[in-house]
């Protein structure tokens, strides 16, 4: 998640170690987790874990199974998955369209300090750093929008599709992709700014 966020509680802090975890495939899908494991890992009473459990359920990274207990979210399949792609489009293009025309400097210089970011990232070759400013960068356009139920509709979904994030051959193509998006948000080129986020989002 973003670089800037602060984590103010040990279930913050908590969940943020699981989400790396997950999104970096060191978690994988399916795999059940265990309070009494995890607090012995980060020295903790089970209530901060099962506060973590809560907040990565509602993200959409975990779910909770009858009988089965707290499990890594499944992978969409491939038959679900383009419904997953164009749902976070949908959200996304909308978002971009309503606040295209009141983008300030301000949001662009935000945006363009994540995209150095990516660009080290990928120039690292440092995947988990990729993936987490790649979520940075959308959130940003999504919370620019002054309906902020539209975070609570997206992030589950753009979770989801970030779970083991490796659909780049060349993995500095992910730079040029969200370069592409702000260069025509900068340009004031609206149609060529959603026709980047698009192609971004698959």
């Amino acid at each position: 998640m973003p670089a800037f966020e602060i984590f103010r509680t040990l279930p913050e802090q908590i969940a943020a170690r699981l989400r790396q975890d997950i999104l970096a495939g060191q978690l994988q899908p399916g795999a059940p987790l265990r309070e009494v494991d995890l607090s012995e890992r980060f020295g903790v009473s089970r209530g901060p874990v099962r506060e973590a459990f809560r907040q990565l359920t509602q993200q959409g990274l975990l779910v909770l199974e009858p009988n089965k207990g707290v499990r890594v979210a499944q992978n969409p399949s491939v038959e679900v998955r383009p419904l997953v792609v164009q749902l976070r489009r949908t959200i996304e293009v909308f978002v971009l369209d309503s606040i295209f025309d009141r983008i300030t400097e301000a949001d662009i210089e935000i945006w363009d300090e994540i995209l150095r970011d990516i660009k080290r990232a990928c120039e690292a070759k440092d995947l988990n750093s990729l993936t987490d400013n790649d979520l940075r960068f959308h959130q940003a356009i999504i919370q620019s929008h002054d309906d902020k139920d539209l975070f609570t509709l997206w992030q589950p979904i753009a979770m989801r599709m970030m779970m083991q994030y490796n659909r780049l051959d060349e993995i500095m193509d992910s730079y040029r992709e969200h370069r592409r998006i702000l260069d025509a948000v900068r340009a004031g080129d609206k149609a060529a700014a959603i026709e980047a986020l698009t192609t971004n989002i698959q």
